[in-house]
């Protein structure tokens, strides 16, 4: 069958303006916000509002042999979502509804294209709380949270996507629909389904529907920051923080070059005076009293750490203003240059190796490197700016980038703690979970997805069998 038929086929099945082939119009659908990952360019990009649609469109790709690549906004850092030659790009922005809030049974339905922050919006009108919160919560949707299991500024307290999703419908690659999960707090009836389709990337099939948990509404947060001339004295106070079992709603760390950027940007010392190595700044949304001893000891923790600078507000503008610079620093870098954000997980108490390590790369590649990151859990986003008109500082920068997964292995951590592995990470996936884990996961691949329908090459790509050997632990 013809490429042609193909696509009457789809537009039969679609709303007249749900199949996009302009070829001026492709290009915006190609790719995330990943530099490196490798991209294609559609046959057509399509736009469903229904599972029925979904389920027309995987039906139609499968007969004529052409792969599908699910996509949301399009604000992944990993090429999850990238096209290759000749696929299908199937985008969920259109399946917006917020189709149930049940505050009795602190649960949200929601379809995968609801935008996070109008979700948080929605559900705060009920007195609830829907946790994740990823740096582009303001534009990501639920689906692409669901899919890559994105994380957040909050996860130290509250966990990333996987947490509060509790049920998932999703279009497998015979078109039939799978309902995974419940409605109930507990439940442990078969496989835990909708854990493996989380995170799957679209590897295993289009989510169209989420079954949420949500929380009670957290009170209005106190702000804590605090300013040290050493990475090892920020670090210290992160472990002994962690050591004393005080779980903030957000503990962040930026180091000396992410703070000297936000400062320049802002045209202002972000509350810990020039010149610091590190800033931490915490929230906890306890409220009353028991915010007021939480934020206290960790106060006292980095003064006894070594603090220039400890700073303690109840203040919601100023609080704010605090935050701003801690999500300001990718828009800060971009006065450098491009930037191209890393994702490593390490154990908290190696965060200040980490930090070194990239004092290191950047020194060794001849670029900036900025470390901003979620110190409560460990998971660092080093960023590396260059020019992007320069192939030579682009060979540089992607250096930099895999020196730092290596560093991050090499420091017990993962290769990813929110971003996903896409198609930029294929390789030191393999590297992470080695042969055993590997051959498991093309299992359950070809078990779900024989035809290799959904999003082929992302995460592993089938056959390749290339692993990369372990890293001892230092």
């Amino acid at each position: 069958m013809t490429s042609a038929e193909l696509l009457a086929r789809l537009k039969t099945s679609l709303d007249p303006d749900g199949v996009i082939t302009d070829p001026e119009v492709l290009p915006s659908y190609e790719r995330d916000m990943m530099p490196l990952a490798p991209y294609g360019t559609p046959l057509a990009v399509v736009l469903p509002r229904t599972t029925e649609q979904v389920q027309a469109v995987v039906r139609a790709c499968a007969q004529h042999g052409v792969p599908i690549v699910p996509r949301g906004a399009g604000s992944g850092l990993s090429g999850a979502a990238n096209a290759i030659d000749g696929c299908v790009v199937l985008v969920t922005t259109r399946m917006n509804a917020i189709l149930e809030i049940d505050p009795d049974n602190r649960l949200a339905v929601v379809e995968p294209g609801v935008i996070n922050l109008d979700l948080r919006g929605a559900v705060e009108k009920h007195g609830l709380f829907y946790p994740p919160d990823p740096s582009s919560y303001d534009w990501c949707t639920i689906g692409g949270n669901v899919a890559t299991n994105a994380g957040g500024l909050c996860c130290v307290k509250y966990g990333v996507t996987t947490d509060s999703v509790i049920g998932l419908r999703v279009v497998l690659a015979d078109g039939e629909v799978l309902d995974t999960g419940r409605r109930t707090v507990k439940g442990v009836a078969g496989y835990d389904l909708t854990k493996l389709f989380i995170g799957s990337e679209g590897t295993l099939g289009v989510i169209t529907r989420a079954t949420l948990a949500l929380r009670p509404l957290p009170q209005a947060p106190g702000t804590l920051a605090a300013a040290f001339d050493s990475t090892a004295a920020a670090g210290a106070a992160v472990s002994r923080v962690v050591r004393e079992g005080i779980v903030p709603s957000l503990m962040e760390i930026m180091d000396a070059t992410a703070i000297a950027a936000v400062e320049a940007h802002l045209k202002t010392e972000v509350g810990a005076g020039s010149g610091s190595a590190a800033l931490l700044i915490c929230q906890s949304d306890a409220g009353g009293d028991a915010a007021r001893r939480e934020l206290a000891a960790v106060e006292r923790i980095c003064q006894d750490a070594g603090a220039t600078l400890a700073h303690t507000t109840f203040d919601l503008a100023e609080g704010a203003l605090l935050l701003t610079a801690r999500r300001a620093v990718l828009t800060a870098l971009e006065t450098y240059g491009a930037w191209l954000t890393d994702d490593v997980c390490v154990p908290r108490t190696k965060i200040t190796d980490l930090i070194a390590g990239c004092e290191r790369i950047s020194a060794e590649v001849g670029l900036r490197v900025a470390v901003v990151g979620h110190a409560g859990d460990g998971n660092m986003h080093p960023t590396i700016v260059y020019d992007p008109t320069s192939a030579d500082e682009f060979a540089r920068a992607q250096r930099a980038f895999d020196d730092i997964l290596d560093l991050g292995l090499r420091l017990g951590g993962t290769i990813t703690g929110e971003h996903g592995v896409g198609k930029i990470k294929r390789e030191w996936l393999a590297r992470e979970i080695g042969p055993v884990g590997l051959r498991v996961h093309r299992a359950v691949k070809a078990a779900l997805d024989p035809g290799d329908l959904f999003n082929p090459g992302s995460m592993f790509a089938p056959g390749d069998d290339k692993i990369i050997d372990a890293p001892e632990q230092d």
